[in-house]
């Protein structure tokens, strides 16, 4: 019968806590502290007609359709240092939230004693000498010590935050991904970039150097100046301190793809030239809700921080209010081992305590104050974080807007050059014009070769960039 009593009061205890009240404040999403749309004018493209993919939607194995760069970052994600070290980081908060969540309920323990007392007594006058009595006591228990009874949400609150920093790292880790695939499929196309301006400049080079080699003969049969010979000279060399430069940059370029890469990435999914078609999805959209800057990996984790400061503004709330801890068994008890766990040996104690702060000299007013002054600056990191990421999809829209036709104009450009160039070669050939022409004619196509490649390398890197500032794929 006191077996049931004791059960009974500890399932009234549970059922307390679990109804107790929540002292954290409401948590009301903050509204956005951007404009509901993204920027229109001149540098931003017109909305399109056509479908367009929502890039948190979109993996990015499927963003990507180079099969090598496909390749290249599977084996970063597999392999890359810094994810790891977010991933641990993961596993920190979980356990932390976990051992926090344990302490909502009580912790039931097994305890088993056993005391051996040998107690001397002195027999009544006349009755004989004197002696000692043997005294052995077992017992057995199973209960709970030193349980907060969470009335006022303290550790309920506490739990939450701890729960709420877990989910942080979780966005934390997933933003440490989104850029980590922006950044290696960025190095890839530079390295392209690179393989390319390589290119450009072992051609050139060999048209220079025959141009070069026809002005010296033409001077040593006193048809051209030396002055010719110099002109020629300074394109020709041009090229060749180009090839050795970005011979050092491709170089340069795949080491710091196998350092993201975490290992050495085979020669086979390096690029040897600047693609020809695309590399990316071209469909991005063209503008973007401010609502869609919700799915962005760490403007989620700010907004989990923010939750996990306004449930600690309830733990610190709840330390004003008193602290209610119970210290149950319920076991058994003989003076002999073979009776231990017989009838009527059974026993039950409930040892409920309370705690009231009266004078803490400003303590829990301080640890109120510091929870509420977190509050305000998780909610500051939280808006700076949405104004960041507008920022960032605005910009590469404004990049976006305008990247046509400056791809276009460059590509004409570079077309024109290279008609000018032949026209004015065969001119000074032929006698026609002096050298000078050509030589001009030479370094505007150089310079439209190079200006097209820098161009077409930002168009990718664009798509790139707002991939990952509308909150990229996962998958």
């Amino acid at each position: 019968m006191n077996g049931l009593k004791g059960k009974a009061l500890f399932s009234m205890s549970l059922a307390v806590t679990l109804s107790a009240c929540d002292m954290a404040p409401k948590y009301v999403r903050p509204e956005l502290p951007v404009p509901v749309a993204s920027p229109d004018g001149a540098a931003y493209p017109a909305a399109g007609s056509q479908e367009t993919m929502v890039p948190a939607d979109t993996a990015w194995r499927d963003f990507f359709v180079d099969p090598r760069l496909v390749r290249v970052i599977g084996t970063t994600l597999a392999n890359n240092r810094d994810l790891r070290i977010a991933l641990a980081n993961v596993e920190q908060a979980r356990a932390q939230f976990k051992v926090r969540r344990a302490d909502i309920l009580p912790t039931v323990g097994l305890n088993g004693s056993a005391t051996y007392q040998d107690t001397p007594f002195v027999q009544q006058q006349g009755a004989g000498a004197g002696g000692s009595g043997r005294t052995d006591i077992y017992s057995a228990s199973v209960g709970i010590s030193a349980w907060e009874i969470d009335l006022f949400g303290r550790v309920r609150n506490l739990t939450k935050a701890a729960q709420e920093q877990y989910f942080a790292s979780i966005e934390n880790r997933n933003a440490a991904q989104t850029a980590l695939i922006a950044e290696v499929a960025s190095a890839w196309m530079i390295m392209a970039a690179d393989q390319e301006r390589l290119r450009i400049a072992r051609d050139l080079e060999g048209v220079f150097g025959k141009t070069f080699e026809l002005t010296k003969s033409r001077f040593a049969k006193g048809i051209a100046s030396e002055l010719e010979v110099r002109q020629a000279q300074t394109s020709y060399d041009q090229a060749r301190a180009d090839i050795a430069q970005a011979t050092t940059l491709v170089a340069q370029d795949q080491n710091a793809l196998n350092l993201l890469a975490g290992t050495t990435i085979g020669v086979d999914d390096l690029p040897e030239a600047m693609p020809q078609g695309d590399v990316v999805l071209g469909n991005l959209p063209d503008d973007l809700p401010s609502s869609l800057l919700l799915r962005r990996p760490d403007i989620a984790a700010a907004e989990h921080q923010l939750r996990g400061a306004n449930a600690n503004i309830g733990a610190a709330r709840a330390a004003f209010f008193p602290t209610i801890s119970l210290t149950a068994a319920f076991g058994t008890m003989s003076l002999g081992l073979s009776n231990l766990f017989k009838s009527g040996s059974d026993y039950w104690s409930v040892a409920p305590s309370a705690s009231v702060p009266i004078f803490d000299f400003g303590r829990n007013q301080g640890n109120l104050r510091y929870a509420r002054a977190t509050y305000d600056a998780m909610l500051a990191t939280y808006e700076k974080s949405v104004q960041t990421g507008f920022r960032e999809v605005a910009d590469a829209l404004a990049r976006r807007g305008t990247m046509t036709e400056q791809l276009n104009a460059q590509t004409s450009l570079r077309d024109s050059a290279r008609v000018a160039y032949t026209l004015s070669e065969a001119r000074f050939r032929a006698g026609i014009d002096g050298f000078l022409a050509t030589l001009d004619a030479q370094r505007a196509l150089y310079a439209a070769e190079q200006s097209l490649l820098a161009t077409r390398l930002a168009r990718t890197a664009n798509m790139i960039e707002l991939y990952r500032a509308m909150g990229g794929g996962l998958q």
